[in-house]
């Protein structure tokens, strides 16, 4: 056989790459193009609206003539208002309705439905019982205000004829015509249209909870409970925050269903913030009067939103810390 050369090859040099700089400013035009509509939205449709109404709390007007700049009076009579204070306790009682209560029963619900229904009769049954609970929350206001108020009428009504049936007619109550029973069915009625919103929030969030966790604390005998409260509410906390704040912020300007059942009333037993600027505003024509709750009631709002946020912030860190 004829032996083949070995022929040497040289390699070819590659020229040495140059490091990648970033190219500041370059194309940043058009980022700031995509940019553009939502900065004018924003602008259109909250910034000016915003200027405008804060700008009306320093004024009279009927909306007819041109304004007239009365100063701080507005603010000044809105701090001795006994009606405006009255609306602002009210809001407690619907903090406790749209918050606290639905909150802490939509946690447990969705514990329920993930760690037992879910675990025991498959993720179908949850997930039907998940849409049920979220029902009343797609309901017009409307429409659920007028199922409700056919349910709650004194003479007629089907809760009352339901007591009459089964003997318990002394309980009947002309519910939301009294003002000793008209606030609490109004919380009861936004406990069962607020229900909802945790339930799914919550169980969106236990979907990336490992099942081992339950599994393998299960075997160490922990019971429900424990199971709860060491490894769903740790686990899920930002979402908890998440939902009290938004919450909040909706009990806070609640009106759809004050306006459908009550109307603020009878006397001022149901009035919030939100129906007693849209009263001054509209019905009373004191739109700088209106103006002016409705601008203290955004304060309360932001000062809330703050308080929210800073908190999640400094559990966020103390847990990092803990770590």
């Amino acid at each position: 056989m004829t032996a083949v050369p070995f022929v040497r090859r040289e390699r070819t040099k590659l020229p040495p790459e140059e490091p990648l700089i970033p190219q500041r400013g370059r194309g940043s035009a058009g980022y700031w193009l995509y940019l553009l509509p939502g900065f004018v939205l924003l602008t259109v449709i909250v910034l000016i609206p915003l200027g405008w109404n804060v700008y009306l709390s320093f004024t009279e007007w009927r909306g007819i003539k041109p304004p007239e700049f009365i100063g701080l009076d507005n603010w000044i009579e809105l701090m001795g208002d006994a009606k405006f204070w009255a609306s602002f306790r009210n809001s407690i009682w619907m903090i406790l309705a749209m918050v606290v209560a639905p909150t802490i029963v939509g946690l447990i619900l969705a514990a329920l439905l993930f760690d037992l229904i879910g675990r025991k009769f498959g993720g179908r049954l949850a997930s039907f019982l998940r849409a049920t609970y979220y029902l009343p929350q797609i309901l017009p206001a409307a429409i659920a205000g007028i199922v409700i108020g056919w349910i709650l009428r004194p003479q007629d009504g089907a809760l009352n004829t339901i007591l009459e049936n089964i003997g318990l007619g002394f309980l009947a109550q002309n519910w939301l015509g009294s003002p000793d029973t008209a606030l609490g069915s109004i919380m009861v009625v936004l406990v069962w249209i607020q229900i909802g919103y945790p339930v799914v929030v919550f169980m969106a969030a236990l979907q990336r909870v490992d099942p081992e966790l339950y599994e393998a604390a299960e075997l160490d005998g922990a019971n429900w409970f424990q199971r709860f409260r060491a490894i769903t509410v740790s686990i899920i906390r930002p979402e908890i925050y998440v939902v009290t704040l938004t919450c909040t912020i909706a009990a806070l300007k609640v009106f759809g269903p004050v306006y459908v059942l009550t109307r603020g009333g009878p006397g001022d037993a149901t009035i919030v913030p939100a129906y007693y600027a849209y009263s001054e505003f509209f019905q009373a024509q004191q739109v700088g009067y209106g103006a002016t709750i409705a601008t203290a009631l955004t304060i309360v709002i932001a000062i809330v939103s703050i308080v929210f946020i800073r908190a999640q912030n400094a559990a966020e860190r103390k847990e990092r810390a803990g770590l």
